[in-house]
């Protein structure tokens, strides 16, 4: 599952590049570094962000298996351009009812971008168990961890971005969200597990300049906030105070976001 527009991830997908964690992305490529061919499941692939992210950093001989609900999205993430020895596959799968055929067959390494804070916690269990189980690596990247900061600030910002994190714990399709406690629960699960985990900060940085990014993730906030009972006329005035920075070139944004990559200790 993706559950977002081609537009927005296209709005998005410089920013998520930018935001990756460059030790964790290292951490990545050393440990298939000795690894001749790799065989890669991308769990809701959306158009192909992470495919693209991390193709450069691992070894040419490479086979991807993308895997998403959204078939539109899953044709454009295949249709991306590549070198030859990198071999793509889509596959659509509701992973919210059968995540074990995504994972089946010989796998070398997981990744996922941007799904965990959107997931329960029965189902980032079974996530840990079924990759725990196989004893196979798994690289996330940009799960939502709770921190925004706007500059300057506005005095409605608590209550427009309290009812965003709770936005986050709504249903997205895989039962009541873990929101921003996915990413530190599933870090400290592998971790028992006895995985070892690389972790770091992939923020998402926007300026004065970076206007329609910034515009779409207001409303976004905006919009979420309404949905958990903020009143209107709240959602409304924060929005046009916020809009009226973005066009004197005064608005900046940071969006927190962790990248981990846990693996299994003593076989890599």
């Amino acid at each position: 599952m993706s559950g977002f527009s081609a537009d927005w991830l296209a709005l998005r997908e410089p920013y998520d590049r930018r935001a990756r964690n460059a030790a964790v992305l290292d951490a990545v490529a050393a440990s298939f570094k000795s690894l001749r061919q790799i065989r890669v499941v991308d769990l809701a692939c959306g158009t192909g962000s992470t495919l693209r992210a991390l193709t450069a950093r691992l070894n040419p001989q490479q086979n991807w298996t993308l895997v998403d609900n959204d078939l539109g999205l899953l044709a454009r993430a295949a249709a991306t351009p590549r070198a030859e020895s990198v071999t793509v596959t889509g596959k659509p799968v509701d992973l919210a009812h059968d995540l074990e055929a995504a994972l089946d067959g010989p796998v070398d390494l997981v990744t996922t971008s941007a799904l965990l804070d959107l997931v329960s916690e029965p189902w980032l269990e079974r996530l840990t168990v079924e990759i725990a189980a196989r004893r196979i690596p798994l690289y996330a990247a940009l799960s939502y961890d709770g921190r925004i900061e706007f500059t300057p600030s506005d005095p409605l910002d608590g209550k427009i971005l309290d009812g965003f994190n709770a936005h986050q714990n709504t249903d997205k399709g895989f039962g009541p969200a873990l929101g921003p406690l996915a990413v530190t629960r599933i870090i400290a699960r592998f971790a028992a597990l006895g995985y070892a985990v690389t972790q770091g900060p992939s923020d998402w940085l926007a300026g004065p300049d970076d206007r329609d990014f910034q515009s779409e993730v207001m409303s976004g906030f905006a919009g979420a906030a309404r949905a958990m009972g903020l009143p209107l006329n709240d959602t409304v005035e924060w929005l046009s105070r916020r809009r009226a920075m973005l066009a004197a070139g005064r608005s900046s944004l940071r969006v927190g976001h962790v990248d981990f990559f846990a693996a299994p200790t003593g076989t890599r």
